[in-house]
């Protein structure tokens, strides 16, 4: 869960709630820009990987967004490259799951920035602008560690991926127990499945694999 905007998880890009809406470009000060490059792939027989990942606790209603994007995504047939999973509260699995290699990684989570609820953000974390040290002494919680942490978890253990994306929507109820979407997120989480349909494309079209020795 993310409820409120933090450094370096700024939303660069937002969709409107309506389903046939144009995309809008925020202009927040610090928003990241999600540049698509010409693919530079240096050794074609590496097997690629990416993980898309659901995060929330679905009983804080609007926060089992992610989840339900994840489950909608493993109905479909995504190529082989491509691995979903719903981590629910489970941070630490999930920054485990990442030691493993990932050429990319795509968060799916709510974030409070203040747009209307429904709105689809797309953020792009660089990994420079993510602290990389666990303090002596300092606590983690591993079932409430949000896409911040978990970044700053797996940074600080050397398993950056190779590119990150955080896609988010603004949700309209998470402060109280309670099951289900609301409206509002319940009729972006289609919209949300085709965005990250195309930004697995992008990466995939986009990602760097580095020569085997």
């Amino acid at each position: 869960m993310s409820p409120d905007p933090e450094p370096g998880l700024r939303g660069d890009r937002a969709t409107s709630s309506d389903p046939e809406g144009d995309r809008a470009t925020s202009s927040a000060p610090g928003g990241l820009k999600l540049n698509v490059t010409e693919p530079v792939i240096s050794d074609p027989d590496r097997l690629r990987k990416f993980l898309v990942a659901g995060v929330g606790n679905a009983w804080l209603r609007d926060d089992g967004f992610g989840g339900e994007v994840a489950r909608r995504l493993e109905a479909l047939e995504l190529p082989d490259d491509v691995s979903v999973m719903d981590v629910g509260t489970g941070g630490l699995d999930l920054a485990y799951e990442v030691m493993r290699g990932y050429d990319a990684l795509v968060i799916l989570d709510v974030s409070r920035q203040g747009g209307e609820p429904g709105t689809l953000y797309v953020m792009e974390p660089e990994e420079d602008e993510v602290l990389g040290s666990i303090e002596d002494g300092e606590t983690i919680n591993p079932h409430a560690m949000d896409p911040q942490t978990v970044l700053r978890f797996v940074k600080s253990l050397g398993a950056w991926p190779g590119k990150v994306v955080v896609i988010a929507c603004e949700p309209a109820e998470i402060e109280e127990m309670g099951w289900g979407l609301s409206e509002q997120v319940k009729e972006a989480v289609q919209r949300a499945v085709d965005l990250v349909v195309e930004t697995i494309d992008e990466m995939r079209a986009d990602v760097t694999v580095p020569p085997v020795d």
